[in-house]
């Protein structure tokens, strides 16, 4: 029962947070900053932790270089993310997370050995299919032409590298979780999140961070609505890694795609619900085929 609690609050809670870092790229913050500010936000949230002496555990080399390499791509790969969202539409992105799924078949061919199955293979088609409903296109455009622009676009291809990091730190954040706890993982991964972020932002935004602090002094509300969304969807996926396999847990995740498509309607008047609907759902079960039934090896 509590592992499908976990499952619910994370599929509500990403396409939420990416809602809220919509809404600040249209208020001109850079995504750099947005991740920054976020973390240093869910920094300040599990301090309260280290007060009540919560986390005095004694952890090997193991856990903090996990740590320390999944804390990195997570700030990268949120970071990718957020420019995807500053120039494409949320109810694109969204479903394309499902190609999660195809990214860790490819790796487990090269870097395992393993050998798709043929349901793997009607998977990845699936996903493919969906994605011809999901492309936006003109009118007297053909399709082919608009799917082949689809992947041209530029946050299309910031969505496809955030996902490409995304899935080798859930890789490393479930090693670090196998050496501790869901909390204590969640804690440390928020921590050391924070000081990357602020390295990135000294070294690449010099000149903008005065400009930065304005608008999150006016937009600190929406800011506090990020954080706390991206605190519990990073919680619930931890709990739901400690008690499902990671794959699993991501093809469950698969159904936050669907919101995703109604918020883009809901607050950025993103067009062609009906289709996008269908297209997410054709995808998600696509990504279910891959995860559940898509594997074999030799």
């Amino acid at each position: 029962m509590l592992t499908a609690l976990y499952v619910v609050a994370r599929i509500l809670a990403n396409p939420a947070s990416n809602v809220f870092q919509k809404q600040l790229t249209q208020r001109s913050a850079n995504p750099l900053f947005i991740i920054g500010a976020t973390d240093a936000l869910l920094t300040l949230g599990v301090l309260p932790l280290f007060l009540l002496g919560a986390l005095r555990l004694q952890f090997g080399a193991g856990f903090w270089t996990n740590m320390v390499v999944a804390a990195a791509l997570g700030v990268a790969s949120n970071v990718l993310l957020v420019y995807a969202l500053q120039s494409t539409g949320l109810s694109v992105l969204g479903p394309i997370n499902a190609y999660k799924s195809v990214i860790s078949l490819v790796l487990g061919v090269f870097l395992l050995g393993e050998v798709p199955a043929p349901m793997g293979a009607i998977g990845v088609l699936l996903i493919v299919a969906g994605s011809y409903f999901v492309v936006d296109r003109d009118a007297d455009q053909p399709r082919s032409s608009a799917f082949a622009r689809f992947f041209r676009e530029r946050g299309i291809q910031f969505r496809f590298a955030a996902l490409a990091v995304s899935a080798t730190e859930a890789i490393f954040l479930k090693k670090a979780l196998l050496l501790s706890s869901p909390l204590i993982t969640f804690v440390f991964w928020a921590i050391l999140g924070l000081p990357i972020a602020a390295a990135a932002i000294a070294l690449l935004l010099r000149g903008r961070v005065g400009q930065e602090v304005v608008v999150l002094r006016d937009e600190w509300p929406t800011y506090a609505r990020l954080a706390t969304t991206t605190g519990v969807m990073q919680l619930t996926s931890l709990l739901t890694f400690g008690k499902l396999q990671v794959g699993y847990s991501l093809a469950l995740f698969q159904l936050s795609t669907l919101i995703s498509v109604f918020l883009g309607y809901r607050y950025f008047q993103e067009g062609q619900i009906r289709k996008r609907l269908l297209g997410s759902a054709i995808m998600a079960a696509g990504a279910a085929l891959i995860v559940f039934l898509g594997h074999s090896s030799y």
